[in-house]
């Protein structure tokens, strides 16, 4: 029973946090190179502010329970696999983050640039913390250079085909690549090789029941940080 506490702790926490994602996911879908939403579709109301229960505050009836569910599930994961080391706070305060980016991605084909472009620091620094406290478990000089080298390979795959991978994957992967990098090179291999399984086979599954063509674009942040979250997990686990 006390084994499980931190875990239901941690699903509490997500539960929590997921709670307040409605808002922020609302303003941020809207299509590349239009302003974040402002106002309500369904009736035009202002939207204030980016954290809230509902998408728009003047209709309260509209309520995401997918959002604080997910959350909560990867967040209890994350606890169950860590176990009670300094990393688990860096890898639950960046969950709520990595469904609001997944959710905003899967509907619109976007990845905030105020969420993903402080992400890669915030990785960087919260690591940076794990590491001075005892009983951690990572590499701090690891989570720097799978940074680098997550950042520089999407770099180089967006540069050879833009079309194919996009710049909002890229400005991802930095801060992705600390966390996998955290645990040593073979998690950030097993988090970069689930990535690209899991996108070919949702691409493949699109194009068996004819809801996609070859040339369709697919939204790849929420590969990129399900990959993540694979790799992290067995990482936290065999470490």
């Amino acid at each position: 029973m006390t084994d499980l506490l931190p875990v239901a702790l941690a699903a509490l926490w997500g539960a929590a946090t997921g709670a307040f994602l409605p808002r922020a996911a609302y303003r941020f879908t809207t299509p590349q190179g239009t302003p974040w939403r402002q106002t309500c579709e369904a009736a035009g109301h202002p939207l204030t502010g980016w954290l809230g229960a509902t998408p728009c505050p003047g209709c309260p009836r509209t309520t995401v329970p997918a959002l604080p569910l997910i959350t909560a599930m990867v967040c209890a994961l994350l606890a169950l696999a860590t176990g009670p080391r300094p990393e688990l706070a860096a890898w639950l305060t960046l969950a709520p983050v990595a469904t609001l980016l997944a959710a905003v991605d899967l509907r619109v084909h976007r990845l905030p640039d105020p969420l993903t472009l402080p992400l890669t620091p915030a990785v960087l620094v919260l690591l940076a913390l794990a590491s001075r406290l005892p009983d951690h478990t990572g590499t701090y000089r690891t989570a720097l250079y799978g940074a680098l080298a997550l950042g520089a390979g999407y770099l180089a795959l967006h540069l050879l085909n833009p079309s194919g991978m996009g710049f909002g994957d890229v400005k991802l992967a930095p801060a992705l690549g600390a966390a996998l990098g955290w645990y040593g090179w073979p998690t950030v291999m097993l988090g970069t090789f689930a990535t690209f399984t899991a996108g070919a086979l949702y691409g493949l599954a699109l194009l068996l029941t004819r809801r996609a063509t070859r040339k369709s674009a697919i939204p790849f942040g929420p590969f990129l940080l399900t990959g993540t979250l694979l790799g992290v997990l067995a990482g936290a686990y065999t470490s």
